[in-house]
């Protein structure tokens, strides 16, 4: 008897593998097969070699379209508590420093974050995770961040990793300890970024840190604090990120981009300038419509700047509390095509290609012999209903290294 070459092949979906610069790339009556976690097969059906009952272990019809697993490269999903009563205050009238003074913002989170404790901060946000692999993610940027002290930093990054290997799927943990100034350190900011540098170096020593973020804005912290944060990454030999020119233009997205950054964040400010070095220096445009949402905001992304000069841009939840409870990455593509005029293909491409780029991984975000088996078989007529509709459940099989994570 033949051993068989395949550990499991889906045949008849129409494939969207990504795999040229543009389009779809688009392979009607498709085969996709897999061993090992590794895609080994990727084409027309009729072009298999043999029969496919001898060349697979599983075997299955499958019908609808199948794309490269969805990369969510930024989110912030292990909090504990929710910010769903200032959410109110806010529409009734309140101002942020309203909210703040009653003991609401970041501060509500961090104070809920620390005092929850690992075990319960898993049991509040695995569920966030598994509502984003339900909807297609395979791989998952987690960031630390409302702790903002030793102890509570290490709980958040071992939640995530926990969170991964609990869901079957990627999780790279990013430490973002200058996230905001604590209670502790008021007034302090220099002292704070001096001690979150040595936690980061702590962390990282005992394996939990994948990448290192800052917030680099007039409510976060000043362009030379946040250089000070990468030098120590660059230290460590860990890659950086930065939430950069959400509010302002501080020259964030230049910074990370000197730094040879992974990728630069939220970008609504950033300078034609700031776009030439990111380009220059391969640095990802990470655009978070989620946030841009739920704040209201105006100010548009230099998206036809990322166009000319050619950075990718990625497409992500920036899943958190407070500006962004968005549990779709799906529903982000969505928002990423309905305010910043995005193209479903473009949308696509910045939650699987691009995404999977911002997070410094190559060996995902599209269908190709020998990338990892991520994909998603999705019960849709053509991809763009992926950036479509408005809610639902569209993915029917979710496939993380080649085992499935979700849907049937």
């Amino acid at each position: 008897m033949t051993t068989p070459i395949y550990d499991g092949l889906l045949l008849g979906a129409h494939l969207a593998t990504l795999e040229p610069a543009s389009g779809y790339g688009e392979i009607h009556d498709g085969a996709l097969a897999w061993r090992d976690g590794v895609l080994t097969y990727v084409g027309p059906r009729a072009d298999l070699p043999g029969e496919p009952a001898a060349l697979a272990r599983e075997v299955h019809q499958a019908t609808g379209w199948i794309t490269p697993g969805l990369v969510d490269c930024h989110t912030h999903l292990v909090f504990a508590g929710d910010r769903a009563r200032e959410f109110e205050m806010r529409l009734q009238g309140a101002s942020y420093e309203e909210i703040a003074r009653a003991g609401g913002g970041i501060v509500s989170t961090v104070h809920a974050t620390r005092e929850a404790g690992e075990e319960a901060l898993l049991a509040q946000s695995a569920p966030r995770a598994r509502a984003l692999v339900e909807d297609g993610a395979t791989t998952l940027e987690i960031k630390s961040g409302y702790g903002l002290d030793l102890e509570s930093e290490r709980a958040m990054l071992r939640v995530a990793r926990r969170i991964g290997e609990a869901l079957g799927v990627t999780v790279r943990t990013t430490c973002l300890a200058a996230h905001a100034v604590p209670p502790e350190f008021k007034g302090r900011a220099d002292d704070y970024i001096e001690a979150a540098c040595g936690w980061i170096a702590e962390l990282h020593r005992e394996g939990l840190v994948d990448a290192v973020d800052a917030f680099c804005e007039s409510i976060g912290f000043t362009p030379s604090q946040t250089r000070h944060v990468f030098e120590a990454a660059r230290g460590l030999g860990l890659p950086v990120k930065l939430h950069a020119d959400q509010l302002s233009d501080l020259n964030g997205a230049a910074l990370v981009a000197e730094f040879g950054g992974l990728s630069a964040d939220h970008v609504e400010h950033t300078s034609t300038q700031g776009v030439r070095l990111m380009a220059e220096h391969g640095t990802v445009a990470v655009l978070l419509p989620g946030a841009f949402h739920v704040l209201r905001e105006t100010k548009l992304p230099p998206l036809d700047a990322f166009r000319e000069h050619g950075v990718p841009m990625a497409v992500a939840t920036d899943c958190n509390p407070g500006t962004s409870p968005l549990l779709s990455l799906r529903q982000a593509m969505q928002l990423a095509c309905t305010h910043f005029r995005l193209t479903p293909e473009e949308a696509l491409r910045g939650a699987t290609v691009h995404g999977a780029r911002a997070l410094g991984l190559d060996d995902r975000g599209m269908l190709r012999v020998g990338m990892r088996a991520d994909f998603v078989l999705w019960n849709v007529r053509h991809p763009a209903e992926l950036c479509y509709w408005l809610g639902g459940r569209l993915a029917e099989r979710v496939v993380s290294g080649g085992v499935r994570v979700a849907g049937t």
